[in-house]
């Protein structure tokens, strides 16, 4: 079991900790991270130095915690010091960090990752990446960058998701490229059924059209 740690801050002049790790509920909770990179690996890379191991599980419990309390900032230093650790180099952490680089406005950085992700792993990227970018372009209403991922989607057979479909239908609409709506509707007709939890159990429902745009 790691120990509970206390970091003084390495700046001078500030008495608080920089890094403060506490159990909590069975958990550990991150607090007080600086907004200073180096501060925060120094900090971060004295917390392990007494470790026969990286702990791998405390960090990932810490980071879902930083997640559910939307602390993207947090999320990401930390997410960034484990990588350069060479640990937790799974398409989960990469998601998770393109999504927290988004939530914190760095779209430029997310932009970065996602093109090193799609060079380095382009036959093997889970399509929910390809569902994140689409959404992201479209809520910032980047549409021809819209294009350019639903292409890639397509040159490499990554079949779109129903949300996939429909924000691409929603953007030719509104951009009167009605040619191109039709293609998308006869190539990725919408389903007419699909199935939701009730009480435990998955149940077969019939898709009413409203839903498909709302989803």
């Amino acid at each position: 079991m790691l120990a509970l740690r206390c970091f003084s801050a390495i700046s001078i002049g500030r008495p608080e900790p920089t890094i403060l790790l506490e159990k909590s509920v069975g958990s550990t909770v991150i607090k007080g991270l600086s907004n200073v990179k180096e501060e925060v690996y120094d900090g971060l890379d004295s917390f392990i130095a007494w470790e026969l191991e990286f702990p791998l599980v405390t960090v990932k419990k810490a980071l879902r915690i930083l997640e559910n309390e939307r602390e993207w900032q947090k999320t990401i230093q930390l997410t960034k010091w484990m990588l350069s650790k060479g640990q937790g180099r799974t398409m989960g952490t990469y998601y998770s960090l393109l999504n927290a680089l988004v939530e914190d406005g760095r779209l430029e950085e997310a932009e970065v990752l996602w093109n090193k992700l799609l060079s380095e792993n382009h036959e093997s990227i889970p399509r929910n990446f390809f569902e994140k970018m689409v959404r992201i372009y479209y809520q910032q209403e980047m549409h021809e960058k819209m294009f350019e991922i639903f292409a890639d989607m397509e040159e490499l057979g990554v079949r779109p998701s129903v949300r996939i479909v429909t924000m691409m239908g929603h953007v030719f609409k509104k951009l009167d490229m009605l040619d191109k709506y039709m293609k998308l509707e006869k190539k990725y007709p919408p389903p007419k059924w699909g199935y939701k939890y009730f009480k435990g159990k998955r149940v077969k429902i019939r898709i009413k059209d409203s839903e498909l745009d709302n989803d």
